[in-house]
C-alpha cells in the first residue's frame, strides 16, 4: 500500500539529460517540416507555507512585490544586458488603478540594450539622489542633439519635471496646453477602451521625471524615476533609451527607475513580466522560438522562484498536493503576428477546435480542480446544445473558404470560445489576442492561449505540455484531412471523462495519432505526459486482486448566475462534491475474474464496469459524494458523507471481507499541527487517510437505486 506520489520532485540529472535530448528531437522534427511555432507560458508561483490573503485569494499584498523583485534580480543577473522596467500592469473590474508590473526587456541576440544606471532593486541599498536636476537638463539637450525638438517645463505633482519632444516633421505642442499636465499613468485608472497615449499617437512624447518610494529591506527611500511614453516601434524606443542612458551617466545618477507605458515588442526583443494575481505571482514569459529554449527558461525560473521561497504547488493540511492555484497557461504563435501558424495556415485553428473537442483528455487530464461550464477555461461543448450546433455550422462555413482572413477567423469563432457570460478570456482555447480589433495594443498578435492547464509541478512537465501542443498543431498543418467532425459527448463528457482511467486512455490515443502522422514523441516526454500520480490516493493487494483508489474530477456548479459574478474576482462555487475512481485488478489477468470480487458501500452493491488496458482487465467505477457541507451552496438538506467506506469481498470465499476507508481528514479526528513541511510529510498524511482493515463475515447488500447510477458512476448523494 502506498500513498500520494512525489510527482513534483525534480527528475534525476540523467533523466533530465534524456528529456532534453527528446525535446531537441521534437524541435528538429518541426524544423524539417519548416514549421515555425513559438511558445510562451504564464507560470504561477505561490508561498505554499503562508496563509495570508495575498497567497490564498488576493492579488495584492505586502510581500508579493518584494518576492517578485528577487525573481527579477535573478533573471537580470542571467541576462546582464537587459533592462528592468516597471510599467503599468493589468486592471480588473472593481480595482481603482492598474496593478504593478515588473519587466525585463532585452535583445534576443544578447547585445546590450542599456548601459545606464541600474534600477534601485538591483542595488541592494538606498541610492543617492544627487544629479537628478542635471539629468533633466542633459536629457533635453541630448534629445535636441539627436534631431528631436525637446522642451523642458515644470508642473504640479510628484512627477513635476517634464520634457516633451517630437520629430522634426511634427509641430511641437504649446507648453501651456493643459494636457501636458496629465497625472502619472500609474495613478489613473485604465480607461474602458484600453491604455492609450494620446500624445504619442500624435507623434509627440511626454516624459515625466520625479521620485518614487523604493523599499530596501525595512527602509523606504525616494528613488529617481522616469516615466516612459508609449513608443510605437522598437527602433525608436531603443534610440530613446540610448539618450536616457547617456544623460544619466553624465549626470552621475547612481540608479534610475523606468516606469510608465509598456514598451514596444517585436521578434528582435524579449519582454518578460512579473505581475500579481490572486494567490500567486504570475510570470508572463517572453515567447521562445522552440521547445528547447522554453525548457531552459523554465528550469531557470523554477530555480529563481524557489530561491525566494515560492513554489509551483501547494501542500494542503490533509496532505493533498495541488498546483499553485494560478494555472499554467501555454501560448502558441509566431515571431510576429503575420508569421503566426494560425494565420499562415488558416485551417489550423478550426482543426484545433475540432481536435480538442474529440479528445477531452486535452481539456481535463492536465487541468486544475475547478472544471466545467462556469470555470476559468470551459470547453465550447459545455455550453448549451444549441450553441454547440452553431459552432459546428461556423466551422463548416469557414471550411468553405479557401483562405479565411484573420478577421474572419476571429469573428467566426470568438463568440463560441468564451464562457457563459461571453467573457472571451475565460475559455479553454483563448483567441482574444488572435486578431481582435477591440483589444487595443494587444488584440492582433496572432496568439492562441491554452488555459485548461494547472501549473506544472516541474519545468519538464511544462515543456512536455508545450511539446504536445506544438506537435498537435504541426499534425493538423501537415495532414490533408487533419480531423474528423465534432462529437457532442452529452453526459459522457462529465461522467466517463471524470475518471482518470478514461482520460489516460484518450491521451494515449492522441499520442498514437501523432505517431501515425510521423510526429511521434520520444519516450522521456511520453513518460512525463502519461504520469497520472496527481490522481493517486492509495492501493492494497488482497486475495488475488489489487484495489486502487484515485481522486477523479468533479465539475463544481456556480452558486448564482455567471453574469452577476463576472466582475468580482473569485466566483462563488459549490466545491463540496468530490469523486473517487476505484479500480479492481485480478492478478490472474482473466476477464472472468474481474467480477469475482464484490464491492459495496453503506449496504449497497457497487456495479463495476469491465475495461482493459495494457496491464490487462480490470473493473472500474466512479463514486460521487459530498465531502463537506458548505456554509453557502446547493442542497442545504444534504449532510456531509465523508469518510467513504468500501467493503471488498471474494465471492468464492465470503467468510471474510476487507474494509477500505478514504478519509478527507484525520481518521482519529482533530486538527493538524500546521501545513506539511515537505513532500514526505504530505505523503505520510495522505497515507494515514487511506485506512485498511479486516472485517468479519460481510452483511448482505442490495442493488442501489437506478437514479443513483449512470454507466460510469454511483452517486452516493442519492442513497
Amino acid at each position: 500500500m502506498s500513498a500520494s506520489s512525489l510527482h513534483s520532485r525534480p527528475l534525476p540529472a540523467s533523466s533530465q539529460d534524456a528529456f532534453e535530448q527528446a525535446v531537441r528531437q521534437h524541435d528538429d522534427l518541426l524544423a524539417r517540416h519548416r514549421l515555425v511555432i513559438w511558445v510562451g507560458g504564464e507560470p504561477t508561483f505561490t508561498d505554499r507555507g503562508s496563509e495570508s490573503s495575498e497567497w490564498l485569494n488576493e492579488a495584492l499584498g505586502v510581500h508579493k512585490e518584494e518576492r517578485a523583485h528577487g525573481i527579477l534580480a535573478g533573471l537580470q543577473a542571467e541576462f546582464p544586458n537587459s533592462l528592468v522596467l516597471r510599467t503599468v500592469g493589468r486592471q480588473y473590474p472593481g480595482e481603482d488603478t492598474a496593478r504593478w508590473s515588473l519587466g525585463l526587456y532585452g535583445r534576443r541576440d544578447g547585445q546590450s540594450i542599456w548601459n545606464g544606471p541600474p534600477d534601485p532593486l538591483l542595488l541592494g541599498h538606498p541610492c543617492r539622489n544627487s544629479g537628478f536636476k542635471t539629468f533633466w537638463k542633459l536629457l533635453a539637450q541630448r534629445l535636441n542633439q539627436r534631431g528631436w525638438q525637446a522642451s523642458r517645463f515644470r508642473c504640479a505633482g510628484s512627477m513635476h519635471r517634464r520634457i516633451v519632444f517630437c520629430r522634426g516633421d511634427v509641430t511641437p505642442p504649446d507648453l501651456n496646453d493643459a494636457r501636458l499636465q496629465r497625472p502619472s499613468v500609474h495613478d489613473c485608472p485604465i480607461p474602458p477602451q484600453g491604455l492609450r497615449d494620446d500624445w504619442a499617437e500624435q507623434g509627440c512624447y511626454l516624459v515625466a521625471l520625479g521620485y518614487r518610494l523604493q523599499q530596501s529591506g525595512t527602509e523606504q527611500f525616494p528613488a529617481p524615476c522616469l516615466e516612459l511614453p508609449a513608443f510605437p516601434d522598437v527602433d525608436g524606443f531603443l534610440d530613446f533609451l540610448a539618450v536616457v542612458a547617456s544623460a544619466a551617466q553624465e549626470a552621475n545618477l547612481e540608479s534610475l527607475m523606468l516606469i510608465g507605458y509598456p514598451p514596444p515588442v517585436d521578434a528582435s526583443v524579449i519582454w518578460t513580466t512579473l505581475t500579481p494575481d490572486p494567490a500567486v505571482v504570475e510570470i508572463n514569459m517572453a515567447p521562445a522560438p522552440d521547445a528547447t529554449t522554453f525548457l531552459r527558461w523554465n528550469r531557470r525560473l523554477f530555480v529563481l522562484t524557489e530561491r525566494v521561497g515560492l513554489s509551483p504547488y501547494r501542500l494542503h493540511y490533509n496532505g493533498q498536493i495541488a498546483d499553485s492555484g494560478g494555472g499554467g497557461q501555454v501560448t502558441l504563435g509566431g515571431p510576429q503576428p503575420s508569421s503566426s501558424p494560425f494565420l499562415v495556415h488558416p485551417r489550423l485553428l478550426p482543426g484545433l477546435v475540432r481536435y480538442l473537442n474529440r479528445h477531452p483528455a486535452l481539456s481535463y487530464f492536465f487541468a486544475f480542480d475547478f472544471l466545467g461550464s462556469s470555470s476559468q477555461a470551459p470547453r465550447p461543448d459545455e455550453h448549451t446544445p444549441e450553441m454547440f450546433e452553431e459552432l459546428k455550422l461556423s466551422l463548416d462555413l469557414l471550411e468553405r473558404q479557401a483562405t479565411p482572413s484573420p478577421e474572419m477567423l476571429w469573428q467566426s469563432l470568438a463568440p463560441f470560445l468564451a464562457d457563459l457570460s461571453g467573457n472571451s478570456h475565460r475559455s479553454e482555447l483563448n483567441i482574444e489576442k488572435l486578431w481582435n480589433p477591440y483589444l487595443p495594443g494587444r488584440g492582433c498578435l496572432g496568439l492562441v492561449e491554452f488555459r485548461a492547464l494547472r501549473m506544472a509541478s516541474t519545468p519538464e512537465k511544462a515543456a512536455a505540455l508545450a511539446v504536445l501542443l506544438r506537435t498537435i498543431c504541426a499534425s493538423l498543418v501537415i495532414r490533408e484531412h487533419p480531423c474528423e467532425d465534432m462529437v457532442y459527448w452529452g453526459r459522457d463528457l462529465h461522467e466517463r471523462f471524470a475518471l482518470p482511467f478514461y482520460l489516460k486512455q484518450d491521451l494515449q490515443q492522441v499520442l498514437d495519432d501523432l505517431a501515425g502522422a510521423g510526429l511521434g514523441l520520444a519516450s522521456p516526454i511520453i513518460d512525463v505526459l502519461l504520469d497520472d500520480q496527481y490522481f493517486y490516493l492509495g492501493e492494497i493487494e488482497w486475495e488475488g486482486c489489487t484495489l486502487i483508489v484515485k481522486r477523479a474530477l468533479e465539475f463544481w456548479p456556480l452558486v448564482g448566475d455567471s453574469a452577476s459574478q463576472e466582475h468580482g474576482g473569485s466566483r462563488l462555487v459549490d466545491a463540496s462534491t468530490a469523486r473517487l475512481e476505484v479500480q479492481i485488478r485480478p492478478h490472474s489477468g482473466l476477464e472472468q475474474d474481474v467480477h469475482r470480487w464484490l464491492l459495496s458501500t453503506r449496504g449497497y452493491h457497487i456495479p463495476l464496469r469491465l475495461e482493459r488496458d495494457a496491464q490487462g482487465p480490470l473493473g472500474i467505477v466512479g463514486l460521487r459524494y459530498r465531502r463537506f457541507k458548505p456554509w453557502c451552496g446547493l442542497h442545504p438538506l444534504l449532510e456531509a458523507q465523508s469518510p467513504v467506506s468500501l467493503v471488498l469481498t471474494d465471492s468464492r470465499q465470503a467468510a471474510t471481507a476487507l474494509g477500505v476507508t478514504w478519509h478527507e481528514w484525520k481518521p482519529q479526528g482533530g486538527g493538524y499541527d500546521g501545513l506539511p513541511s515537505d513532500f514526505d510529510e504530505a505523503r505520510q498524511r495522505c497515507a494515514e487517510r487511506f485506512v485498511v482493515e479486516s472485517l468479519g463475515e460481510p452483511v448482505n447488500v442490495v442493488p442501489p437505486p437506478e437514479h443513483a447510477l449512470n454507466p460510469y458512476c454511483l452517486d452516493l448523494r442519492w442513497l
